[in-house]
């Protein structure tokens, strides 16, 4: 863990980010642990919009300082071996109506990718309607629901409600995650599990398609 690229990337200071996430990779430190650095700090940003500490902005920085490290680090993971070629099946997955979060969704998305997934990104307040669109259209196996704030719960739910009125529950498995998000919340909605963090959505997707 990297103390300083944290708290470069929560006190917003985005050229330090970077500077220090060039210099972690150039001596050779794990790709891998940069993200998880960056899901910190994120994580950290995100209570402090709970709070009312930070705002819009902030966040909207933060995900555009993961998505310029994850760029730096994206090419390294691929190169050491650690991201599939073959895709091991597809994943839908979006924020859901009314929110506009999009941090953990990015990491989420980024880690699949990377893990051997095609990923069908739908993006930030995404309409219950689409959601069904999309499952019609790419026939994933996967359905990620990203939410940040309780505000999620009910947008979670009518999609997974939507998904079985149209008829293509069964074929799709569901998870949700994100900041107030947890088991229970997982129960209310009626999806098949709770991913805490963007590794463990990994490992409930490749389980749900017999990936190892």
């Amino acid at each position: 863990m990297s103390q300083e690229l944290i708290d470069a990337v929560v006190d917003m200071r985005e050229e330090d980010a970077e500077r220090i996430a060039d210099e972690l990779l150039e001596s050779g430190a794990d790709p891998l642990s940069l993200l998880e650095d960056c899901r910190t700090a994120l994580g950290i940003i995100g209570d402090k919009f709970a709070a009312g500490e930070c705002f819009v902005p902030e966040l909207i920085l933060g995900g555009e300082m993961l998505r310029a490290i994850g760029a730096k680090v994206k090419p390294r993971i691929a190169a050491s071996g650690e991201g599939a070629q073959k895709k091991l099946g597809k994943v839908v997955f979006g924020t859901v109506e009314g929110d506009i979060h999009d941090i953990a969704k990015d990491i989420v998305v980024f880690m699949l990718d990377i893990n051997g997934f095609e990923v069908i990104d739908l993006g930030i307040d995404v309409p219950v309607n689409k959601f069904v669109e999309a499952v019609r259209e790419h026939k994933p196996q996967v359905v990620g629901l990203s939410g940040f704030l309780t505000l999620a719960y009910d947008p979670m739910k009518n999609t997974v409600q939507a998904l079985v009125d149209a008829g293509l529950r069964d074929g799709v498995k569901v998870m949700i995650g994100g900041g107030q998000m947890d088991d229970q919340v997982a129960a209310y909605a009626k999806a098949d599990a709770y991913g805490k963090d963007a590794m463990a959505a990994v490992n409930l997707s490749k389980g749900w398609v017999g990936a190892k």
